[in-house]
């Protein structure tokens, strides 16, 4: 080809082919400047889309102030208060009821537990006893070994 002549529609497609087929993955693909494809046929890129900023969070002074305009009969008081309630029904005689077992409960515990502490320190106690029992005992079969163990050898040998 003579320089300054045009070269024909088809080839340089097959350049651009031959352009976009030998670049790395993600790169030269159809749509990008200088690969021989018209812009916006055939792209794969994404368009980022850009978010608005996040808002500040509200002052505590704002918090409170929409705390105080809500109504009583606000979803948020309303399935907090059926939380709180003792029961179903709400009667002050049921708590009452509960406070009393509760109360019992503890007494109960309270009870068992200083029960516990003083069978602790009863076990303590006769576990001492009976380990210087051992010690007693051990003293004593020595005694007997020294003083009987001299008089059979004596009987054996004469």
């Amino acid at each position: 080809m003579e320089p300054g002549a045009k070269t024909p529609g088809p080839m340089l497609s097959v350049v651009g082919r031959a352009r976009s087929e030998a670049s790395p993955k993600g790169r030269g693909g159809a749509g990008f400047p200088g690969n021989g494809a018209p812009a916006g046929m055939g792209s794969k890129a994404k368009k980022r889309v850009v978010l608005p900023t996040r808002p500040a969070p509200p002052t505590v002074e704002q918090i409170l102030e929409d705390v105080r305009g809500a109504p009583p009969d606000d979803p948020v008081f309303t399935a907090l208060a059926l939380e709180d309630s003792p029961g179903l029904s709400g009667r002050a005689e049921d708590t009452e009821v509960q406070q009393e077992q509760l109360y019992q409960q503890s007494r109960a515990y309270v009870a068992m537990n200083q029960q516990l502490q003083r069978a602790g320190d009863g076990l303590k106690q006769k576990c001492e006893e009976l380990w210087r029992a051992g010690e007693a005992l051990e003293r004593d079969v020595g005694q007997v070994k020294q003083v009987a163990l001299p008089g059979a050898m004596a009987a054996s040998l004469g």
